[in-house]
């Protein structure tokens, strides 16, 4: 939800559509630099009445922990610490965090930076207590973070591993590789990243369709269910108890009217209560004298 207004106009809209979670981005996601928020809006933020159960934040676009360049560096640790500073303002819980790009020096090279880098900036913030949540990538261009070794990888190097957690997005996964368009391959996947990571880094849920095709290393969100991936994992997440207490959001396409984000809700929405229908179904037949 846009913080255009305010942050505290972001836990509005999200209400006005009946969001239970809500992911805000704390400035500009193309601007370099922002001061802190003003004290008046942090208090309206944090006395919000109607606070939807979960809100957290994402990250600018223009961060690139793993550049080499070494202005585009500068800017980045700049940019990531006072973001991490207007978050803390704000209590959030964790800022999603793309994890950069090589920009062709190497991926080896790159998951060192961007270790370096996460040093850096939690090290420049040592009473800080907002975390970083490593999202996955669909493995565009020279982009790093499309599997789950590479976070695991950053996350063994880094000096700060409790600030460190993970955001799944199911468009950049499909598009990464995972087959996750089936039940079956879901629970492949997952089994997986418990084995490389460990599901109690998992913090966040991004659920979008994809408009492109398993390991295309295109990153385009679709509608949910009218994508190629299909509505199977959306179901499992949406109803398996594993993911109960994780935050899920969409960033699938809208506009300010919020139709679009109405209409995938009902769809998600939707997936949970034929699970609850299905499941009282089951119990009645069980209950049935002679049945089974």
């Amino acid at each position: 939800m846009s913080i255009a207004g305010g942050p505290v106009k972001a836990l509005e809209r999200g209400r006005s559509i009946g969001c239970t979670a809500v992911q805000i981005f704390v400035k500009n996601n193309l601007q370099w630099f922002a001061d802190p928020f003003p004290e008046a809006e942090v208090t309206r933020f944090r006395r919000y009445p109607d606070r939807p159960g979960s809100v957290f934040g994402h990250t600018g676009y223009l961060i690139n922990l793993g550049t080499n360049k070494a202005e585009f560096m500068e800017k980045s640790l700049r940019s990531l610490h006072e973001e991490l500073v207007r978050a803390d303002q704000l209590q959030l819980p964790f800022l999603v965090l793309h994890p950069g790009a090589h920009l062709g020096e190497g991926e080896a090279a790159g998951l060192a930076r961007v270790a370096r880098s996460l040093d850096s900036v939690f090290g420049g913030l040592p009473q800080g207590q907002c975390k970083i949540a490593l999202e996955i990538t669909a493995g565009q261009g020279s982009c790093l973070g499309y599997s789950f070794e590479h976070l695991a990888d950053i996350i063994s190097r880094c000096l700060f591993p409790e600030r460190l957690c993970i955001c799944l997005d199911t468009a950049h996964l499909f598009a990464a590789g995972y087959n996750l368009s089936t039940a079956k391959g879901f629970w492949k996947m997952m089994r997986e990243f418990d084995r490389i990571i460990g599901p109690d880094r998992l913090a966040a849920w991004h659920l979008n369709d994809s408009k492109t095709v398993l390991n295309s290393r295109v990153d385009r969100h679709e509608h949910i269910g009218t994508g190629k991936i299909g509505l199977e994992p959306f179901r499992e997440i949406i109803t398996a108890p594993e993911f109960r207490a994780v935050p899920k959001v969409l960033e699938t396409p809208k506009q300010s009217d919020l139709e679009e984000d109405v209409k995938n809700l009902a769809t998600l929405r939707g997936l949970a209560e034929e699970n609850a229908t299905n499941e009282e179904v089951a119990g009645n037949e069980e209950r049935v004298p002679g049945a089974g």
